[in-house]
Order: structure tokens, then sequence, then C-alpha cells
């Protein structure tokens, strides 16, 4: 099982793609094929059939799988994307921070 550098409910931003530079939460994370959903980036089109009777079929836009390689978890203080710094604290907690301004991520 992979280990990813994000999990459900970070702000990162797109490193790479064409949908670069963009922001978004991340909604659902797969490690064990290293990729990830994130709100608002990737979207695709779903041709979705009816499935019960009065339920409308069509084409829904929804957001894709995307690998996690290719994001970065976002520092609000630094107003860009940042490895993270796990810090132990003294209740010996590990805590994701921004190694450039110290803040929590």
């Amino acid at each position: 099982m992979e280990k990813l550098h994000v999990k459900k409910g970070d702000t990162v931003i797109v490193v790479s793609g064409d949908d670069k530079g963009k922001k978004g939460e991340v909604l659902e994370a797969a490690p064990a094929e290293g990729k990830i959903i994130v709100k608002g980036i990737n979207i695709v089109s779903r041709h979705v059939k009816p499935r019960k009777q009065g339920e409308e079929g069509g084409i829904v836009k929804v957001e894709g799988p995307m690998r996690a390689c290719k994001v970065q978890l976002y520092c609000a203080k630094c107003d860009k994307g940042v490895k993270a710094k796990i810090v132990v604290g003294e209740d010996g907690k590990k805590t994701r921070v921004c190694p450039k301004c110290g803040a929590k991520l």
C-alpha cells in the first residue's frame, strides 16, 4: 500500500497538466492507486444511463481522479505550493508545517 503526501480535506495546488495553477480541496484519496479527486479540477464527461423510472440520463460533468504526484500542499500564508515539513510536538503528535513560514497545513 502506497502512502500519499495529501489527505482528504487538504487544500492543494496543481503543479502540472491542463489544470496547472488551480487550487482545490481533496474530496477523496486512493492510496492504493496513488490517485486523488480534487474539487473543480480534472473535469470529465460521464455518460449516465437512467437507473430508476423517472430519472434522467445524459452527459454529466464530474471530477475525475488524478495522480497525487501532480499536486502540492497549498500554503495560504506563502500563497504557493510547498513540500510539507513534519514537526513532532511536545504531546508527541505529528503536524505538517510550511518549511518557509512555519504555518500549519
